[in-house]
């Protein structure tokens, strides 16, 4: 009979396979793998790279071509040094002053290649806020307060960056049109449910289906229409009739020497740490999904009830189990409090598993492979149904965290929190639930 093991034991296995999570969420091997595997090892190329990931991704590439040149774009307080390329810091999640200098580096560079030249775009999740330049007239005070009010809205990723595509100079594939007749290779990571890639970095050199009705669309549906700054909806309005350029679409020829690969995804990073798992722990795996969305609150109350499940009847897994789910839930922000999606979703199963089984042999970990989650300074959390009952006899409710969203600030105070710092990585958000017999 396989050994039982208590939450406390649960948790310091959890503890374990953090380092393996961002372990197995590098980028740099993935990139170089699809340089050699296209040909383009020792070509020389115009490097450009964006997103949270981009130093590790540019790592791999420059160990591979040669750069003449180009610039990447990390968040603030990550850069690095780079041979033969600049490294800019900008903001993130909401843009600012250093984002559009970095978007008006990335034009400048795409803009000076030329028919014979190579371009190389590294592209991956948190790029949409470290490079803007808004549409005139709008200005970079309109789109971050727009941005601001689609975070707090509980927007999906999709829909978010749908609008951002058709305020920037930059996303939606026109980046790529600026490096027109070029070639041009972009290499994605992916942080986004369905890994399609228009919507990572919203697709700087990716076709964009979306319109600028599709836009207006999802403002009214959060009711956001009447909440952006004027000069947005104005903008949106004159896209919708025709009046203003739209985003190139499939089969525009300025894109005709652009092609683009998925390098690496969420899923990759369950695959390793399914394997891992099963091999070093000897505990049953199963991955459910790498495409988790939804209120993270209510996907935590589902994960809840798997876990139970599994508990009490052996499905969809038999104990001792580990459960693995992958994606991006979202959280509609209605209190003041410090927190993020990882937390949220923790909280929320901590809560629903406690209602039933206390006493669960069960144990949760849900971060982020970037390291932040939402407004904390945590990647996520590690925790278990008996912390409900704790935190009560500290004076603290699970309940009102989780109504204040300041789930931070209660797994703090419980020393439930993930605190790795940034990754240098982004592949989306993982959580992990062990079940012992």
């Amino acid at each position: 009979m396989a050994k039982q093991s208590s939450q406390e034991e649960l948790r310091g296995t959890l503890r374990k396979l953090v380092k393996a999570v961002i372990e197995f969420s590098r980028l740099d091997e993935h990139v170089k793998g699809e340089l050699e595997l296209a040909g383009f090892c020792g070509s020389k190329a115009i490097v450009l790279g964006l997103g949270k990931g981009s130093i590790q991704m540019a790592r791999g590439a420059l160990s591979c071509v040669e750069p003449v040149g180009g610039v990447v774009v990390t968040t603030r307080g990550s850069e690095a040094r780079l041979p033969g390329v600049e490294v800019l810091g900008a903001s993130h999640p909401v843009p600012d002053d250093s984002s559009v200098k970095a978007a008006e580096a990335l034009l400048e560079w795409a803009g000076s290649a030329g028919k014979d030249d190579l371009v190389i775009a590294l592209v991956s999740g948190g790029g949409s806020a470290l490079a803007e330049k808004p549409i005139p007239p709008l200005t970079l005070d309109d789109v971050r307060e727009t941005v601001k009010l689609l975070l707090a809205s509980g927007a999906s990723i999709h829909e978010m960056n749908t609008v951002r595509k058709h305020l920037s100079e930059v996303k939606g594939g026109r980046l790529a049109a600026r490096a027109y007749p070029a070639r041009l290779l972009g290499l994605y990571a992916s942080d986004v449910p369905g890994d399609k890639l228009d919507v990572i970095a919203s697709g700087p050199t990716v076709p964009d289906p979306t319109t600028y009705s599709d836009a207006l669309t999802v403002l009214r549906r959060y009711g956001l229409y009447d909440r952006v700054p004027d000069r947005v909806v104005e903008l949106l309005e004159r896209g919708a009739r025709g009046e203003v350029e739209e985003t190139p679409k499939p089969g525009d020829p300025r894109l005709s020497r652009t092609s683009n690969r998925l390098v690496a995804a969420n899923i990759d990073v369950l695959r390793a740490l399914s394997r891992y798992i099963y091999e070093s722990l000897e505990f049953n795996t199963i991955i459910l999904t790498s495409r988790l969305e939804g209120e993270s609150r209510e996907v935590g109350k589902a994960l809840a009830s798997i876990t139970l499940e599994a508990l009490d009847r052996g499905v969809p897994v038999k104990p001792p189990a580990a459960i693995l789910a992958g994606g991006e839930t979202t959280v509609r922000v209605r209190g003041p409090g410090v927190g993020g999606r990882n937390l949220e979703l923790a909280t929320s199963w901590a809560l629903a598993v406690a209602y039933w089984e206390p006493n669960a042999p069960a144990a949760m970990l849900a971060m982020d492979t970037d390291g932040i989650d939402g407004s904390s300074p945590a990647a996520g959390a590690i925790v278990t149904p008996s912390m409900v009952e704790e935190a009560r006899s500290m004076g603290l409710s699970f309940h009102e965290a989780l109504e204040r969203n300041d789930t931070y600030t209660l797994l703090k105070k419980l020393g439930a929190t993930v605190e790795t710092g940034p990754t240098g990585t982004n592949l989306n958000s993982v959580s992990v639930i062990l079940v012992s017999p």
